[in-house]
């Protein structure tokens, strides 16, 4: 993101006023590209970290492994200049977001709830009745699934006294067997 130079910088005001008002409206970005330049300044960091563990995950480590020098100081090389290139990649993006923040100052904050567009039904005061009915269909519902599961624990009762009743006559049959052997 290269900036034109400023009238200070080696240029003279000059008697051409609607240039120097040019080369500020040129200066001047919105804050849309200025969010599209944080994106891209955040992907890079994002791809520079991954570079970054690429090559920490390749070095090795000083097991008492003999490894050659040049390699080393060239890896390490590599990783210092990723290092600068990120802490740069960060100062840009702190420049970005301070200048969105400056540009959205002023700006009054708009409710989200403005901002998603949504379709109200004509029947709204039909709403009412239906909630009411709505509710009574599920009050009666649950009556009856709690009925229902009265009526199973009943039966679950009557089949485990079943259940013993049998395993008790299985038992006897079996010590019956058992004393005429």
């Amino acid at each position: 993101m290269a900036t034109p130079p400023s009238a200070g910088a080696g240029m003279s005001a000059g008697p051409f006023p609607g240039a120097q008002q040019a080369s500020a409206a040129a200066r001047e970005v919105n804050t849309a590209s200025l969010c599209r330049i944080g994106q891209e300044t955040v992907q890079d960091i994002v791809c520079r970290t991954m570079e970054i563990f690429q090559l920490l995950r390749n070095m090795q480590l000083p097991n008492g492994v003999t490894y050659h020098t040049g390699t080393y100081q060239d890896r390490l090389g590599k990783l210092q200049e990723h290092l600068r290139q990120l802490s740069i990649l960060f100062r840009k993006l702190r420049l970005v977001y301070d200048k969105c923040i400056e540009n959205c100052a002023g700006l009054d904050p708009i409710p989200i709830e403005q901002l998603v567009p949504y379709v109200e039904e004509d029947g709204s005061k039909h709403d009412d009745r239906g909630a009411s009915s709505h509710l009574r269909f599920a009050t009666e519902e649950r009556k009856e699934i709690v009925e229902v599961n009265k009526k199973l624990k009943q039966k679950n009762q009557q089949l485990k006294q079943i259940m013993d009743q049998l395993r008790n006559l299985i038992w006897d049959i079996n010590a019956m067997l058992a004393m005429r052997n």
